[in-house]
């Protein structure tokens, strides 16, 4: 299902039943509040992180706090079927403790929500964080998934959208503090008595970058390297640039104009007889990444678009030497290789979402009315002209390759 199809259900049916919910939790309150429920020492804690691979990515340090307070085996984690992928890349917690959601259509959603909070019910769950911001699906996830901690942001009177009053530890939204560091100071915070916050009394310590790391075995190596040599028309297709130059229709305004990646391609091309240049894309823009490549009309440059499964790209990101991205998943995913990533970013700021890799490059133009999309307007823009992005200039991008691969 389309993210933007998703961002709508979650609108137009999460409202009201994020406020039914609030008004059955609140009445259940009511008629038991002579009773003292005893203190909880969570020993358990589920995770619930259902869209968007790069921000999985992200939360690498955090899942890594979670398997240290909890033990590995009693960390969970709820995801969409379409995004499991990295997840069981990092592999950082069993993958029997990661429960998956069919996202296909909504009525697989539908029907593996339902069978995911029985498996959760079952386990059973102390402690429930949700790392999606103000979403509320994931907030309803929350609140039924049985635990009696719960974790989550919560508007408190800031503007921030309405997704009800589910969470028993209810955090307020910094948009001043890294996505990384975030999602760690709401594992910390499921532990620590609720009734001060959204105070807490803890230090987030910087990021520490992403320690999760990508390695191919040999032969999956070897039977990749025969498809690109293939597709490269050539064995000796280094240094290899790859162009991302697409992104999800969760933010289109993320997108630097193609003519611009059209550009950079041709001067790469002409200041290296060496170098060769690779698109990729997700499979739904083949043609479009194909067009691309004809135009350029060059030997020394292919696509990858849609040839390629979420493993067979990170494999390809070992063997190329540097990519170039608007601000999407890709540029988290490189995060665990050694590949040098160039990020633009525009609409969104760096501050909050940049990529915790020493290989990180990131461009980013501070124009006044930049980012202009966040948490609190659920990253909705009225910008339909990104300048922000069109300030960033090839020549630009262009140097900083030149240096990043030694052209």
């Amino acid at each position: 299902m389309k993210v933007s199809t998703m961002r709508k259900i979650d609108r137009w049916l999460g409202v009201p039943a994020c406020f039914f919910l609030t008004v059955v939790h609140k009445l259940f309150k009511l008629f038991t509040f002579w009773r003292k429920a005893a203190p909880i020492e969570a020993k358990s804690i589920l995770i619930v992180k259902l869209a968007e691979q790069g921000a999985t990515v992200l939360a690498d340090g955090a899942i890594r706090r979670a398997v240290k307070i909890f033990g590995k085996d009693n960390v969970y984690f709820i995801v969409f079927q379409t995004n499991r992928f990295i997840l069981d890349v990092m592999d950082i917690i069993p993958r029997g403790n990661v429960i998956s959601i069919p996202d296909k259509n909504i009525f697989s959603i539908f029907g593996g929500t339902i069978r995911a909070l029985l498996r959760a019910r079952k386990i059973p769950i102390d402690a429930a964080v949700d790392f999606e911001f103000f979403a509320r699906s994931s907030a309803i996830l929350t609140f039924l998934s049985g635990a009696k901690i719960r974790v989550g942001l919560h508007g408190l009177g800031g503007g921030a959208p309405y997704r009800g009053d589910l969470m028993t530890h209810r955090l307020n939204y910094n948009p001043h503090l890294h996505t990384s560091r975030m999602f760690e100071m709401m594992v910390e915070a499921a532990n620590l008595p609720p009734q001060d916050m959204p105070r807490l009394n803890i230090e987030i310590s910087e990021s520490r970058g992403i320690k999760s790391r990508f390695e191919p075995d040999e032969e999956e190596l070897n039977r990749f390297r025969a498809i690109l040599e293939n597709q490269a028309g050539t064995k000796n297709y280094s240094p290899l640039i790859l162009l991302n130059a697409n992104a999800s229709d969760l933010l289109p305004l993320r997108r630097w104009p193609v003519d611009r990646y059209v550009e950079l391609a041709k001067k790469l091309l002409e200041k290296s007889p060496d170098v060769y240049i690779a698109f990729t894309g997700a499979p739904d823009e083949t043609e479009h990444s194909q067009r691309l490549v004809r135009e350029i009309n060059s030997p020394r440059c292919f696509s990858m678009t849609g040839k390629t499964t979420m493993r067979e790209l990170l494999i390809l990101y070992t063997l190329a030497d540097a990519l170039v991205t608007n601000d999407s998943g890709p540029a988290h995913f490189a995060s665990l290789t050694d590949i040098e990533v160039i990020t633009l970013f525009g609409p969104e700021t760096p501050k909050l979402f940049g990529a915790q890799t020493p290989h990180s490059h990131i461009i980013h133009k501070d124009i006044p009315c930049s980012p202009c999309v966040s948490a609190y307007n659920n990253r909705y823009s009225v910008c339909k002209d990104n300048i922000c992005l069109q300030r960033i200039q090839v020549q630009e991008v262009y140097d900083l390759l030149c240096e990043l691969c030694r052209l």
